[in-house]
């Protein structure tokens, strides 16, 4: 039986270095992705996780929408198998199921931070521009 910490970081290692392998990601893409698996946990402290995944949506980029998608496989939530039913969970969901799921989420973007650094090479300091 492994933990849900193990859980996430099997899932985030395996997306990202899929990410890295995958010939049609560029660097921009690469930049885009991490850069937002940067900045994803303090928007969603600041904003909250409704408007934290409106967020990314709005900006229409591939990388945000993987992002997204990566993130429903990772907390496996109920009925959420992509990126755009983990959103509308996040806004459909009752104050417990609301926050359980913004734990779970946080708790899943810290191994996509740290993975985006070490297998995509993408610091907390690259901005990919756009992003504001």
């Amino acid at each position: 039986m492994h933990t849900n910490q193990q859980k996430y970081a099997q899932t985030a290692f395996r997306q990202v270095s899929a990410i890295k392998a995958d010939e049609n990601k560029d660097k921009n893409y690469c930049d885009k992705y991490g850069s937002m698996s940067h900045k994803l946990p303090l928007l969603i402290r600041t904003a909250g996780l409704a408007q934290a995944f409106a967020f990314m949506q709005a900006k229409e980029e591939t990388a945000y929408d993987d992002l997204l998608t990566h993130l429903a496989e990772a907390v496996s939530w109920s009925g959420a198998t992509s990126g755009s039913t983990l959103a509308e969970k996040s806004r459909e969901e009752h104050l417990d199921g609301y926050i359980l799921l913004t734990r779970r989420v946080t708790a899943a973007l810290i191994w996509y931070k740290r993975f985006a650094e070490s297998v995509l090479d993408v610091k907390a300091t690259n901005n990919a521009g756009g992003d504001e």
